[in-house]
């Protein structure tokens, strides 16, 4: 329950810091490097995602992308009615709360179909390979899953997002900078991570290994 929390509310805060682009280096020749925001949380949720995979098994895991899905749905939903409520004649902040909160529909299915394909990609890998390495390797296991579903992730939602409005080139440094600072963020606290799984698997006595289930994404039911 709190790992799925945890889960909810870095999706929820990664939805909302994507709406800055951040200059993340300068490089010569005066070609700028940039990222999202929403980087300093969103691998986050990616290293949940290995945690409730490794310990629950791909069941678990799909039902909370699924939750984490309807939790960020909610979200832009209730964003969008505030935006359109009227505002107060004496509040100023009405254009900087439209800018944050008025996800343009573009960006908001961007962000959830992205969200989705990487994470059930990354939950698909590191379950597979968890059975082909008889439970061995996590961290390889959590590395290569993370880089996959980052992948397919950035490969998605920038594209959607901002294509026609970014330059082809700067979002294709955009795509491979975010999913190669993501993987990055991984391998930087997997120490924490591995101590976090063997805690999780001491004090609830659970490791599951997914022999024989169905990885149909709509099965959320099937617990």
């Amino acid at each position: 329950m709190m790992l799925g929390v945890l889960f909810c509310t870095c999706l929820v805060a990664s939805n909302l810091l994507e709406t800055k682009v951040v200059r993340l280096w300068q490089m010569p020749g005066g070609h700028i490097l940039s990222v999202t925001a929403g980087l300093l949380v969103f691998p986050i949720s990616y290293i949940i995602n290995d945690c409730i995979a490794e310990v629950w098994g791909y069941r678990k895991a799909r039902l909370i992308i699924w939750l984490g899905f309807a939790m960020n749905f909610l979200v832009i939903i209730l964003s969008r009615v505030a935006v359109m409520l009227p505002a107060a004649p004496f509040w100023e902040g009405e254009e900087a709360f439209n800018f944050v909160f008025g996800l343009a529909p573009r960006i908001a299915a961007a962000s959830l179909l992205a969200f989705l394909v990487g994470s059930f990609l990354n939950a698909y890998v590191m379950s597979r390979m968890k059975i082909r390495s008889a439970g061995r390797n996590f961290s390889a296991r959590a590395i290569l899953s993370t880089l996959v579903g980052e992948s397919a992730d950035s490969l998605l939602f920038f594209p959607i997002a901002f294509g026609g409005i970014i330059p082809a080139d700067e979002l294709l440094k955009m795509i491979a900078v975010q999913a190669l600072l993501k993987t990055l963020y991984e391998i930087l606290i997997l120490p924490v991570t591995i101590r976090v799984v063997h805690y999780i698997k001491r004090v609830d006595e659970t490791d599951t290994y997914d022999e024989g289930i169905s990885y149909n994404v709509w099965k959320i039911k099937e617990l």
